[in-house]
């Protein structure tokens, strides 16, 4: 654990308008979240070539395909003859044709032919390419960043590639078991700082800090870019189901990566992977995925009903909280207390809000 400097005057945290004002959303938009990477999809929803499926970042609409040459590649959903979107939802392309004027494009993206296009005189069909999106595929997980001078996401998130692997010796073999979309009605910063910080675990959780983490060991710190979820475990035996302490080193382990701004993977004893990740809607809505894996996707009685255990409580408590906040940020009576920074950090400290908060006015200031 890190040891925090005990700033000399309180530090209070952002103002309300950070996440009630559309025009800091708007802000976020075109710069945050088209500057971050963010996540598209799992690797296994385009296994074979010609396979694809589309997702959204900064209000962009884009899509994800594996190339003839076994390469993923994204793109900018739109024909650049008159713009129509090419695809829709997921599936499997030999070719892609624009439903408007059926001008088709390789799987690279290059234009392959249109219609009476060789009447146009000076066309020169190489120069005419779909728009691409910058990916990175993290253990089968596919991010994209729509800056094409982004730096890599090890960079951004060092070491963590290795600790995931490390906590998750099969990740690489990993498939969605499920995904759960989760509404919130509040802004998405408001649910990063309640996933972020475990100040409100002890009052609001009783299952997660008791049953998974010791409160007394938890602590959260700044990787890169990533907030670190450190932990020892509360007593095994107390689990609702078995775990092989022998199998690896980590077995036995609880740990999060959080990757900023909006995704994090999170690790159960019995080396579990689930996913949070956000997807911002609006200045006061955000969706919430939810998302198991099991190795080849196999169903498993033990994740299922651990997803079920989760939603009824971590998550659904967390939903009443951080609904209530976005309400409370609305208030007249509102204004921006200090945060609780411990010297010694550990679980009743919000110094991982502080550094959440300077990321966030970095941006919205600049």
């Amino acid at each position: 654990m890190n040891d925090l400097v005990a700033p000399a005057v309180p530090i209070r945290s952002l103002d309300a308008r950070f996440y009630t004002d559309p025009e800091v959303f708007k802000v976020e938009q075109k710069g945050l979240l088209a500057r971050t990477w963010q996540f598209a999809g799992h690797a296994s929803m385009v296994e074979k070539p010609g396979d694809y499926f589309t997702f959204s970042i900064a209000g962009e609409n884009l899509f994800c395909i594996r190339g003839r040459d076994g390469e993923l590649r994204g793109f900018y959903n739109v024909c650049q003859h008159r713009a129509h979107e090419l695809v829709s939802g997921e599936g499997n392309a030999r070719l892609l044709v624009c439903p408007y004027h059926a001008w088709s494009y390789e799987l690279t993206g290059e234009l392959r032919s249109g219609p009476n296009i060789k009447s146009v005189a000076g066309l020169n069909r190489s120069e005419i390419c779909l728009e691409p999106v910058k990916l990175e595929n993290f253990h089968g997980f596919i991010f994209a960043n729509l800056d094409a001078n982004a730096k890599p996401m090890d960079e951004w998130f060092p070491q963590v590639r290795e600790e995931l692997a490390g906590f998750v010796p099969h990740i690489d073999r990993l498939k969605p078991l499920e995904w759960v979309e989760i509404p919130e009605a509040c802004n998405w910063k408001v649910t990063v700082e309640n996933y972020s910080e475990c100040y409100h675990c002890s009052l609001n959780h009783p299952t997660f800090a008791s049953g998974v983490i010791k409160p007394q060991t938890y602590d959260i710190q700044p990787q890169g870019h990533c907030l670190r979820h450190t932990t020892q475990c509360a007593n095994l035996d107390r689990m609702s189901y078995a775990i092989d302490l022998e199998s690896n080193p980590h077995a036995g382990d609880y740990s999060s990566w959080f990757l900023w701004p909006m995704f994090s993977f999170q690790v159960y004893p019995g080396n579990i992977l689930n996913t949070y990740h956000w997807r911002a809607v609006d200045a006061d809505h955000v969706v919430v995925w939810r998302g198991w894996y099991t190795i080849d996707g196999v169903d498993s009685d033990v994740v299922r009903r651990l997803a079920i255990q989760d939603r009824a409580t971590t998550v659904e408590e967390d939903i009443h909280l951080v609904e209530s906040v976005q309400r409370g940020m609305k208030s007249r009576g509102y204004k921006p207390g200090p945060l609780v920074l411990d010297p010694k950090c550990g679980l009743n400290s919000e110094h991982s809000v502080l550094t959440l908060q300077r990321w966030m006015r970095e941006v919205s200031d600049g």
